[in-house]
């Protein structure tokens, strides 16, 4: 299955830069946006509102351009919001980063899972997906390891450390370009 081992190598990758964001959200927003305990529940709250709403409409629009087509979609948009949300210095810009990765959040994980299904043979799903799940568990490690590094290196700038989670979504494009 060599489809699915590019697949899975590009979620590890993607789901890595997913999993700095979840894991790390809310210290971005307290560190480098001055957010303080209820404004970081409200970003939270929101954040989940516009990925569900990212998920049932990027599910429609699977259905027209194909799984891969709109994951590509969505990983272009979650670069579009990593740069928004590194270079915003105004809460009003920060809040559009927060939504659009909100959407690429939803979006990203529903068609990821398609595609496990798509790449799955008939009578084999449970190992497939149990294969997913471990990428997906991989990735939850290796993203906020590396960020936390890269913070560390650069004696705590949150802006530098964000540009490591652009790097898993570029990564991930490239290879899911070969899937």
């Amino acid at each position: 299955y060599p489809d699915l081992r590019r697949f899975m190598l590009a979620l590890t990758s993607f789901h890595a830069g997913i999993y700095i964001v979840i894991v790390l959200a809310a210290v971005y927003a307290e560190q480098v946006m001055g957010f303080d305990t209820e404004q970081n529940i409200i970003l939270i709250s929101i954040v989940n509102i516009t990925a569900a709403i990212g998920a049932f409409g990027f599910g429609h629009l699977q259905d027209k351009l194909g799984s891969i087509r709109t994951l590509l979609f969505t990983l272009v948009l979650w670069c579009i919001a990593i740069l928004t949300a590194w270079a915003s210095y105004d809460i009003t810009t920060f809040w559009l980063a927060a939504n659009l990765i909100g959407v690429a959040l939803g979006a990203s994980q529903s068609a990821s899972r398609a595609l496990i299904g798509l790449f799955s043979p008939p009578g084999r799903y449970g190992e497939f997906f149990g294969l997913w799940g471990m990428c997906v568990k991989l990735a939850a490690i290796i993203g906020p390891l590396s960020y936390g590094i890269i913070n560390w290196l650069t004696d705590g700038n949150h802006r530098d450390s964000i540009l490591t989670t652009l790097v898993f979504f570029i990564i991930g494009i490239i290879i899911l370009l070969t899937v």
